[in-house]
């Protein structure tokens, strides 16, 4: 008797093959049959007008802190995610000298904007080294399946102290000890290294993440290591991947095709089409094609839409939450202050005049107000420049600041605005369709877990569906099955996790049942549910009727059924 039927069902099954209808026969938590079935199951599942594809597997995530109290593993999941990779970017919590804690807490709270207060009350450190944080990892229960890489970060500063952590030069001594932790780290189950090398990750004070400025001996050191093992992969934030650095965002691509060809090690790494280098997309994406030829596993993660910074007033990160005015207004209750500001022109004039002038309210511009909009309503993140916050200044003249606050004063003050920080440099998403089109690329960088207060893109692979197969209006679209690969046997394939990503007899029963013509994106929400209190923006999904975790339903109707059939993967040579 099998434990379960999914009946009916249109199947997408991760290869890039057409849609078929089909039954899904499951038992000990693989798939295994597909097709026109009569077993006896224990329980039977109508898919009768759905899709049912594998569960999405989500490479680019930062719930290295996250994973240790909080087994449901919100938001992915609640976005049809069944596997998600962290340790991304340089950063994690492994290994760690116990006086070194507070700092790697200072360090992901600085890079990825995760509360150190969170993280602080919210961990329960029990290791030092990389394999000892698996091993911790690895006695919890989760609603999905989750896998880390060992950092750069972490690493340096573990192996050379003081001197790692400022980004001084490694000597041989050091480069050998931490190929030997590297090393180490990948008979435990990592699934390789990250490594960070843009100027824009810092710690909380102000330093950048160690390894930014590592020497081409030591990284090539380090994934010699990760080769060798057989197994996993180095993962990269080149230099100028937020458009800080055009040169070094050119010059960072030969670099890592000559790591990716010379070491044989896979790299994989973030693309972004970039405002101050509009084309240099292209040659990033030629590279991947030569490093192919060249035998060489280069590989580019995309993201579907802008990496879009949002805001409201109730966000710790907004243009006038140090202002002056806004702090005379500190002490009042908020509903109140937007009571206050709504009644009164001249206070809103002079609040708006003091504030910042980009969304986000910190001193680096990170995107102008022509690439702002409000993101509400039908939530279209393709909006044509005539509807930017700069536009609407225009039109009206006044200041952009204006009309930006008279934006976020509408829905008693909950309105979200959205800087397109990356790939909008052409006014619309042409860049994003280009890259997911191309066939070294992958579908990534949701961050989920991290950036919560100014960010809220874990439910990246719901856009994928909503936007790039239903909703777009001002360019092409894309087919079904060609974005259900580009985020399930695709991202799989790339980790070497060749157990998942298809629906096929033998696979694991990772899955989801979706309704295509209901899934659909919420407005943003901020909510105080981190430990200590701590505030995120989450994003709320429909549409997702069922998603299966190891044969086990995690989530029907988007509501949580309390099973936790996921588990720690371990990387390992196939």
């Amino acid at each position: 008797m099998l434990d379960r039927i999914i009946k009916g069902g249109s199947v997408v099954d991760g290869t890039g093959s057409a849609p078929f209808t089909a039954d899904v026969g499951i038992a000990d938590g693989k798939i295994v049959a597909v097709g026109k079935l009569s077993d006896a199951a224990r329980e039977t599942i109508d898919a009768d007008g759905l899709m049912v594809s594998p569960g999405w597997v989500d490479i680019h995530t930062h719930y290295d802190g996250q994973v240790t109290w909080d087994p449901a593993l919100e938001q992915s999941a609640q976005h049809g995610v069944t596997t998600a990779i962290f340790g991304n970017c340089g950063v994690g919590f492994a290994p760690v000298m116990p006086d070194k804690r507070d700092w790697l807490v200072g360090l992901m709270e600085g890079v990825e904007d995760i509360p150190g207060s969170a993280l602080s009350e919210g961990i329960a450190w029990s290791w030092e080294t990389f394999p000892e944080y698996l091993s911790a990892l690895s006695k919890n229960a989760y609603s999905i399946d989750v896998g880390a890489h060992m950092a750069h970060g972490p690493l340096r500063a573990y192996v050379m102290g003081e001197r790692g952590a400022r980004n001084e030069a490694a000597t041989p001594d050091d480069i050998a000890r931490m190929a030997k932790l590297v090393s180490e780290a990948q008979a435990a189950g990592a699934f390789g290294l990250s490594t960070s090398r843009t100027i824009v990750h810092k710690a909380v004070d102000g330093q950048p993440v160690p390894g930014t400025f590592a020497a081409w001996d030591e990284l090539e050191a380090l994934a010699t290591a990760v080769a060798k093992s057989g197994h996993g992969l180095l993962e990269w934030a080149p230099a100028g991947v937020a458009g800080e650095d055009a040169i070094e965002a050119s010059k960072e691509i030969s670099r890592m095709y000559d790591i990716a060809t010379k070491t044989g090690c896979p790299v994989t790494f973030l693309l972004f089409q970039i405002d101050n280098a509009p084309d240099l997309w292209r040659e990033q994406l030629a590279a991947c094609e030569r490093a192919r030829a060249a035998g060489g596993r280069l590989t580019a993660q995309v993201s579907p839409r802008t990496a879009g910074l949002i805001s409201s007033l109730r966000s710790a990160y907004n243009p006038f939450a140090h202002t002056p005015t806004w702090k005379t207004l500190s002490a009042l209750p908020f509903a109140e202050r937007i009571r206050r500001l709504r009644a009164d022109a001249q206070l809103r004039r002079t609040l708006a005049l003091e504030g910042v002038d980009n969304l986000v309210g910190i001193p680096r511009p990170v995107g102008s107000w022509g690439h702002t909009f409000v993101l509400s309503g039908d939530l279209d993140y393709e909006q044509a420049p005539a509807y930017s916050i700069a536009a609407i200044a225009e039109r009206e003249g006044r200041d952009p600041r204006e009309t930006a606050l008279d934006q976020m004063l509408q829905r008693d003050g909950e309105t979200f605005l959205q800087t397109h920080a990356i790939n909008y440099g052409y006014g619309d998403l042409s860049p994003s369709y280009e890259m997911l089109r191309n066939p070294n690329t992958v579908a990534s960088g949701s961050d989920g877990g991290a950036h919560v207060g100014m960010i809220s893109d874990a439910g990246m692979p719901t856009f994928l569906l909503t936007h790039w197969l239903r909703d777009r209006k001002r360019g092409p679209k894309l087919p079904l099955e060609y974005l259900v690969k580009k985020q399930t046997g695709d991202t799989a394939a790339l980790y070497g996790m060749n157990d998942r990503g298809r629906i096929q007899a033998g696979r694991r029963a990772d899955i989801n049942l979706i309704d295509l013509d209901k899934v659909r994106l919420h407005e943003p929400r901020l909510v105080n549910d981190l430990p200590a209190g701590a505030a995120r923006i989450l994003q709320d999904a429909d549409g997702y009727a069922a998603t299966l975790v190891n044969g086990v339903v995690t989530r029907r109707d988007g509501r949580v059924t309390g099973e936790r059939p996921g588990r720690l993967l371990r990387s390992k040579a196939n």
